[in-house]
């Protein structure tokens, strides 16, 4: 048998979430998620899944139905509960598109972009003062920090401080955030003339809890790499690294 994921605990805990979103109880529920899971952790194809998950076939086009209804996005935002929002941090991060997932061009969103390090996707990722993913937006590779921030910053509860790099300085960034009643927290560039005298640097070292966080998700190998051809389908992955992430809790 290949090596599972889930305790008890935890299928406990995700099952009960799954139920609510109207998943339908069958007796192989669980394996056909740990299927999932286990494609999620060692990235192979779908037709390379262990025949002890069951027929590849099923499994890929029941995670595909999954993904179009958005049923793994709203699984992750109920298993995220009561994040700490004293402090939420903001970065992101390149993913590789492996030439399985930049094939030829579809109508369907892919997300896949031309950067300094070829075909990627980015992720943008907003964690709580634990570390733990709240909210993430995935663009093409070439896409600045700046113009995914907007979206991102909409997709949580306002904090009481919004820490992220220098890559998001801008004043109509900066305009949003202290709308929302929220501290932004993020140095100024080099050409600034205003400086950093507000800056909070101790509060600032605590940034590498999103540096963290992208280090975990990419223990995942289907997050590290971009298999996946459709924007939703790899964004559903990441809906099950960050809810795999918060079962514990």
């Amino acid at each position: 048998m290949p090596r599972l994921m889930l305790s008890d605990e935890q299928w406990s805990k995700l099952k009960t979430i799954m139920l609510q979103e109207g998943i339908y109880d069958k007796l192989n529920l669980r394996l056909e998620v740990e299927g999932m899971f286990y494609r999620m952790r060692v990235g192979c194809p779908w037709r390379d899944l262990p025949k002890q998950f069951g027929k590849w076939a099923s499994l890929y086009k029941k995670f595909n139905d999954w993904s179009m209804t958005g049923k793994w996005l709203r699984i992750f935002k109920a298993v995220v509960q009561d994040p700490d929002l004293e402090w939420v941090f903001m970065d992101g991060s390149y993913v590789k598109a492996h030439q399985h997932s930049a094939g030829a061009a579809g109508k369907a969103c892919e997300a896949i972009g031309i950067s300094r390090a070829g075909r990627t996707s980015k992720i943008h990722l907003a964690v709580d003062s634990y570390g733990l993913p709240i909210s993430f937006k995935i663009t093409d590779g070439q896409v600045h920090d700046c113009l995914a921030a907007p979206s991102l910053i909409e997709s949580f509860p306002p904090p009481e401080v919004l820490t992220a790099d220098k890559g998001y300085d801008s004043k109509s960034i900066r305009q949003q955030i202290s709308e929302k009643g929220t501290v932004p927290n993020s140095p100024r560039k080099k050409n600034s003339m205003i400086g950093n005298a507000n800056l909070d640097r101790h509060l600032y070292k605590l940034r590498h809890l999103v540096e963290n966080a992208f280090a975990r998700l990419k223990h995942f190998r289907a997050i590290a790499t971009r298999f996946d051809k459709l924007k939703r389908n790899y964004q559903s992955m990441l809906d099950m690294a960050c809810s795999y992430l918060w079962l514990p809790m």
